[in-house]
């Protein structure tokens, strides 16, 4: 092979495995439809995770193909400064070329691990504006409001189709058309822009199909979801979502990621981003399953931040101090850093890598909208002035093997970055009666929905549990969770005398995987006031029963229903939908 050949050999090397991977990927994406239809939900879910794992293979593979065809040059800069200009004119045209360039980076750093992110080398700025790229035709129906809104979701339901039959369609047409003129014809007359925007394609997540869509009416955009369920009976309109809360909460970074068709991921991003645009473009792209370029996307965040605040430091994150991970902040920015220590202190019987298990777990598994995602960063740099002294040396001291000083710059070997959220202990302190109980009512929901997905927190305490600015409740402290099926929920055994009463020790035995749901209450609530309120409203968390019933149907093979926004929202509440 010529040496002048080789920029562009390595170059069309790394763009046919990226294109072998976007085929798989797609075809992954376009199964959902299918297990939907067929009520196939483990099919769907292992979908799921095996789409999490594409990337990571088709990086490795790439790599090792690179190895054998550049030899002693794998490293070599001037041959990566070559293949990257080479690379860039190769994908200036493609639709997806903002995905292929990240994918680009990752090889990159796959080769050269241990270093940071190289800004010559790597595309760590967008070399151009992926935003202005559109398919041929809209990737969206229009409804026109030339005719009545019967007529407007009959036509919608005739253009979503599915290969099963519906429950009742005739029921679910004068529904969706009834909340209509409720929710929004009662507010705003239309008039000659009114119209329906309905992305082409649908949304798939675990048992739920969502059809996507905006409504343009009284000078404003509606987001417009119908989430579809598949029971025995047929399929059925579960809701039609019209407030923003509602929407905001499905396409968020405690949910795991959709399967839906894209052919130009910026240009559905573009889209979603009109319906919630306080969502940063990172969370949409990952909620689309793009989660490498969601973090490429999060970090050009974090380095327009990083140059637009130069006087802000990190600092402590608030809160209580973990015993396993040290957290820190910037203090106006939205996202918080956590590095593992380098030993953790008593009763804390765990080590590093159990830590990174765990944190894993949660990435591969269905997240329940109660589990924060995070993006692991390695060798992340950072300028040393950008610190506290104070947050520094607390850092060099108890995680030194992570934390290495090179001149003016900090490098941290490993480091999780998830998206800020107060404590809920912290939260409870100053909040109104009415937030009090609205966010444990939350809690509550949370550990029920938690079990539902097979997870128990281990440590349930409230510092480890975070409230979003929706005032949902999420956990993301993960060094202790378990699978439910893993443990063993018991009852207190009966006193056998009063010194048994009396003794500081238990007087029966406890294994190691012994969970006792009793003891919850005042472990959990030092404030009366809210111990009575979450008793009253959540009494079976506090009972092993409950918690054996959830463990019986898990290891009977039963998905449990999770549904990703309120009951109140759902047409069948409390009535004819089978629960």
């Amino acid at each position: 092979m010529e040496d002048k050949l080789l920029p562009f050999e390595i170059a069309n090397l790394i763009l046919d495995e990226y294109n072998r991977y976007h085929n798989r990927f797609r075809g992954i994406n376009k199964r959902a439809k299918l297990r939907f239809e067929s009520r196939h939900w483990r099919s769907l879910l292992a979908d799921q995770k095996e789409r999490l794992t594409l990337y990571r293979q088709a990086v490795g593979d790439t790599r090792n193909l690179l190895a054998d065809m550049l030899g002693d040059k794998l490293k070599d800069r001037q041959t990566w400064r070559a293949a990257k200009e080479m690379y860039e004119e190769l994908v200036l045209n493609l639709y997806y070329k903002d995905i292929a360039e990240t994918f680009f980076n990752s090889v990159y750093r796959h080769v050269h691990k241990g270093l940071s992110v190289d800004r010559e080398l790597m595309f760590v700025l967008p070399s151009h504006d992926s935003m202005t790229l559109k398919s041929a035709r809209p990737i969206y129906h229009t409804y026109h409001a030339n005719q009545s809104t019967e007529q407007l979701v009959r036509q919608l339901f005739n253009d979503f189709k599915f290969d099963a039959n519906y429950e009742d369609i005739e029921r679910d047409i004068e529904l969706v058309t009834n909340k209509i003129h409720e929710k929004l014809l009662a507010q705003y007359k239309p008039d000659n822009d009114t119209r329906l925007e309905v992305l082409r394609s649908v949304f798939y997540r675990n048992k739920e199909a969502y059809v996507v869509g905006r409504a343009f009416l009284g000078g404003h955009i509606h987001p417009f979801i119908i989430p579809f369920q598949h029971k025995r009976n047929g399929i059925y309109a579960d809701a039609l979502l019209l407030e923003y809360n509602h929407i905001a909460s499905l396409f968020t970074y405690y949910r795991s990621h959709f399967l839906v068709e894209v052919d130009i991921p910026s240009e559905m991003v573009e889209f979603l981003k009109s319906i919630v645009p306080h969502k940063p473009l990172s969370e949409l792209y990952t909620t689309l399953g793009f989660e490498k370029h969601g973090k490429t996307e999060m970090y050009r965040h974090f380095l327009q931040y990083l140059d637009e605040h130069r006087d802000e430091k990190f600092d402590f994150a608030p809160g209580i101090k973990g015993m396993v991970m040290s957290c820190f902040t910037l203090p106006n920015y939205n996202m918080v850093f956590k590095i593992i220590k380098d030993n953790f202190a008593p009763p804390k019987n765990t080590s590093e890598k159990i830590v990174k298990q765990k944190y894993e777990l949660v990435t591969q598994h269905d997240r329940v909208g109660r589990l924060a995602d995070t993006h692991l960063f390695e060798n992340f740099v950072v300028e040393k002035d950008r610190f506290t002294p104070e947050l520094l040396a607390e850092l060099r001291k108890i995680a030194k093997s992570k934390v290495i000083l090179r001149g003016d710059k900090v490098e941290i070997k490993h480091l999780y970055v998830e998206k800020k959220m107060v404590p809920l202990n912290l939260y409870l302190q100053n909040a109104s009666t009415e937030d009090m109980q609205e966010v444990l009512d939350d809690y509550g929901k949370a550990l029920k929905q938690l079990a539902a997905a097979n997870i128990f927190p281990g440590d349930l305490l409230m510092k480890n549990f975070g409230v979003t600015r929706l005032k949902r409740v999420v956990f993301y402290d993960y060094d202790e969770i378990e699978w439910v099926t893993d443990c063993q929920f018991r009852d207190i055994p009966q006193s056998r005398n009063h010194d048994d009463e009396m003794s500081s020790e238990a007087w029966y035995y406890v294994g190691e995987k012994d969970v006792f749901p009793e003891e919850f209450p005042p472990f959990l609530f030092t404030d009366v006031k809210q111990r009575h309120y979450f008793l009253e409203k959540h009494p079976e968390v506090f009972q092993a029963r409950y918690w054996n019933e959830v463990k019986e149907k898990l290891k009977n093979g039963e998905i449990i229903d999770v549904y990703p926004y309120p009951e109140t929202q759902r047409f069948g509440y409390g009535g004819w939908q089978s629960l």
